[in-house]
């Protein structure tokens, strides 16, 4: 409090006067630059195709308050007779204030750069995209401010060089601590680039099946099938074998038929050819193969494949349901019978020795 009454014991009202009218007039003029340059820079941006001008209206909207102030601020002690502690606790809320200005300004260029790289393209690959700008975001983001912190705490007489190393040292505990964690991290780092998932494609993890919903830092969100929903850590998520079918172009069927024991030689050679003309009376499908297989122990069993030509299951199903009713209508025509398991009793020496035993 002492000190607060010398300093304005050593400036007359003139010198007080002088260093409002500066912190007011730097701020005034500040504000209406920025307005200015605002102004300006929208107008080019919307006559223009190139993306340096919005860029530079990104960050000039990202001007806080702060820097008017700062500077005002700043501009104001050197009109003001101080001690040296006092100037040199002004120089430094000066060289703070400006690191945070230049963070804001930094902070708003990165997310520009990464919503212009990221949120444009084709629409099926929206997902992927959501996915790796919002884990570069926030990695970038992460790393800026922490750089932000030290230079303010360079800025404010701290050795940064120690405190790093003791970081480093530090560091290492904590890491053993937190392994699991940062395996998560890193594995939700791996997704982003490598992108063995994106939001929105139906996997299949182990004997877990569902459409991803979200990919964190720490855990992936899977909707199930019946509805529930299902959290994986990302480091065990990525050590298991996924299947995505969101990533199929087509669709591969394999389906058999049997039909019974007695059906005469002509309608089983017959039978390939009625299987392909049901697959091919459908649309979207392309024919593979349709063989005599196999005999079974009540069946003579029938192989067919066929290629759905969309990743879709539901359209698959609609595809096999149509071609399981012609074929149950052409070998009805032809009077084939599908076969069901079946046993057949030979007794004829059973009722032989019956007859030799009876009186």
């Amino acid at each position: 409090m002492n000190k607060l009454i010398d300093i304005l014991a050593q400036n007359s009202t003139d010198a007080w006067t002088s260093a409002l009218i500066a912190v007011v007039g730097a701020m005034l003029v500040l504000l209406l630059l920025r307005w200015l340059i605002l102004v300006r820079l929208r107008r080019v941006a919307n006559t223009t195709v190139t993306l340096v001008d919005d860029f530079l209206v990104e960050v000039v909207s990202a001007t806080r308050v702060l820097l008017p102030l700062a500077v005002g601020l700043y501009a104001g002690t050197h009109f003001l007779t101080l001690p040296d502690a006092a100037e040199k606790f002004a120089d430094r809320a000066f060289g703070v204030m400006m690191v945070l200005q230049i963070g804001f300004w930094s902070s708003r260029g990165l997310n520009f750069w990464l919503r212009m790289r990221f949120d444009k393209g084709d629409v099926a690959e929206a997902g992927s995209r959501a996915m790796t700008h919002t884990l570069l975001s926030f990695l970038g983001r992460m790393v800026l401010w922490a750089l932000v912190l030290l230079l303010i705490l360079d800025n404010l007489g701290f050795n940064v060089t120690a405190l790093v190393a003791s970081l480093g040292i530090g560091g290492v505990a904590v890491a053993l601590a937190v392994q699991n964690i940062l395996g998560d991290l890193f594995a939700s780092l791996s997704i982003a680039i490598d992108k063995p998932f994106v939001i929105g494609d139906f996997i299949i993890v182990d004997e877990l099946t569902g459409t991803v919903e979200h990919v964190g830092l720490k855990t992936t969100r899977v909707r199930a099938l019946s509805g529930e929903q299902i959290i994986f850590s990302n480091n065990d998520l990525l050590s298991s074998r996924i299947r995505n079918y969101k990533r199929m172009r087509e669709r591969r069927a394999v389906f058999g038929i049997g039909v019974t024991y007695d059906t005469p030689a002509e309608q089983l050679e017959a039978l390939p050819g009625l299987i392909r003309e049901a697959i091919d009376a459908q649309a979207e499908v392309r024919f593979d193969r349709a063989h005599f297989k196999s005999f079974g122990p009540s069946s003579l069993d029938f192989e067919a494949v066929y290629y759905v030509l969309q990743p879709d299951y539901t359209v698959y199903m609609d595809v096999q349901q149509a071609i399981n009713l012609q074929l149950v209508r052409t070998l009805a025509a032809r009077n084939i019978e599908f076969a069901f398991p079946t046993q057949t009793l030979h007794v004829s020496g059973a009722m032989q020795l019956a007859r030799q035993t009876t009186p």
